[in-house]
């Protein structure tokens, strides 16, 4: 597995795995884990050896205008790229953690050419069809992560916006799904919609049992 490297952003961890004979090296990572709402999303990139991307960073540190500016650098400057997700119902059935593993191995899926290796945003990595490398806080070392990183929180955010026209009555489009105490007032209030995640929504019951 890479070592850790304390340095941000660089292209440490991609070396260690050509050196070792992996080719097509490309990072991952997942966005909506905590959500009450809507899918969780992953992206998946391969770019091109050493490239520099200005600004690129974990999505978490980027405003919403530097992400979907970054988003579109990455989308014209990767070698292939990709997101893919599993749905609220599919969250309910496999838990949280299985269905982000699987959203990210369907963005690898997707990536149009065979990765040789993945670099996997967190602690763990399940079921992958191809070696996989966890990387704790991933995002903020490997440009390949982060390039996933942003895919796949701009893809998710741009989905809360489409939920947000369908169910106005939560306003999704401005907590993005995340349990705000206004979100948990307005599912009180109107009741979960088909695309909450039901198995993220314990605190009705316990209301109920009050």
């Amino acid at each position: 597995m890479p070592k850790k490297i304390s340095e941000p952003l660089t292209w440490e961890l991609e070396n260690e795995l050509h050196e070792k004979g992996y080719k097509i090296v490309c990072g991952t990572d997942e966005a909506g884990r905590g959500p009450l709402v809507g899918p969780v999303v992953a992206g998946a990139c391969v770019l091109p050896d050493g490239i520099e991307i200005p600004g690129l960073n974990d999505s978490k540190k980027l405003t919403e205008k530097k992400r979907e500016e970054l988003y579109a650098l990455i989308c014209e400057k990767a070698v292939a790229w990709a997101t893919g997700l599993c749905t609220p119902a599919e969250i309910d059935e496999i838990n949280i953690l299985n269905a982000s593993m699987l959203a990210m191995r369907r963005a690898i899926a997707a990536l149009g050419i065979k990765a040789d290796a993945a670099l996997v945003d967190g602690n763990c990595t399940r079921s992958f069809e191809i070696p996989a490398f966890a990387v704790v806080k991933g995002d903020a070392k490997s440009p390949s992560i982060a390039a996933a990183s942003i895919l796949a929180k701009v893809t998710r955010d741009r989905m809360c916006v489409e939920l947000d026209r369908e169910y106005p009555e939560y306003n999704i489009a401005k907590h993005k799904g995340y349990p705000t105490a206004e979100h948990m007032e307005l599912v009180r209030k109107y009741g979960p919609c088909p695309e909450h995640r039901r198995t993220f929504l314990k605190f009705l019951n316990d209301e109920e049992r009050k």
